[in-house]
């Protein structure tokens, strides 16, 4: 269902545009990879595949998604970049709690209850991050999510004990404990994962100091035809 909902919508946005082709080939790849694939059964048995499922979701899909949304768009416009990075971190947070992750899993429904605004605030956040005029609201919201997704990381990573008794008998059918499972997952969450927000947040400061020193340029160049 995902996989012909990613089709609809790289078909509509490349005859709106006729551009951003190759992004949204690779936007369906992304959801056939993660909605269509053994990976997305697999993480029924796995915490470490919902893990990895996720990170496929919120750091490479979403930031693909983000680029195919228009840049001027009055709603989208009025969304200020805190709205979108607590959100997604809210969400974020609650789909990798006991709690809530229980009921995720709990029926089809609040499976997608709980996916569906992972991946909206992720797409939202990421057009944050990477609007070209949104500059210092985009470093902020991604320094945020780095530090947020750490330290859920490390907590996973860390954790004396499988916290998620959805998988404590899943596990061992393929080599590892639930505990090691777990860790496996913090790792996905703390390393791969965080080195995208980290490349997005340095190129972002090359875009600032890019910007900083065209204003720079056009200021010296104002003053010496002033001069003149």
């Amino acid at each position: 269902m995902c996989a012909l909902g990613g089709l609809a919508f790289v078909l509509w946005r490349y005859r709106r545009s006729g551009t951003g082709a190759r992004d949204a080939v690779l936007l369906l790849i992304l959801l056939v990879v993660a909605f269509v694939s053994p990976l997305c059964a697999l993480s029924s048995a796995l915490f470490s595949a919902r893990a990895l499922h996720h990170v496929i979701l919120i750091s490479l899909a979403a930031p693909l998604a983000a680029l195919l949304l228009p840049q001027n768009n009055r709603l989208l416009d009025r969304i200020p970049a805190s709205a979108s990075f607590l959100g997604h971190t809210v969400i974020l947070w609650a789909w990798h709690l006991p709690g809530p992750y229980a009921f995720a899993l709990s029926s089809s429904a609040a499976y997608w209850i709980m996916e569906v605004p992972l991946l909206v605030t992720a797409v939202l956040l990421w057009r944050d991050i990477l609007h070209p005029r949104r500059i210092g609201a985009g470093l902020g919201a991604c320094a945020g999510t780095l530090l947020q997704m750490s330290l859920l990381g490390a907590i996973l990573t860390f954790a004396s004990a499988p916290m998620f008794e959805a998988h404590f008998l899943t596990t061992e059918a393929y080599g590892i404990s639930a505990l090691e499972d777990q860790q496996l997952a913090g790792l996905l969450m703390w390393v791969p994962a965080s080195l995208i927000y980290v490349a997005a947040f340095l190129v972002r400061i090359r875009d600032l100091m890019a910007q900083a020193a065209l204003g720079g340029a056009l200021g010296g160049a104002d003053a010496t035809s002033g001069v003149r």
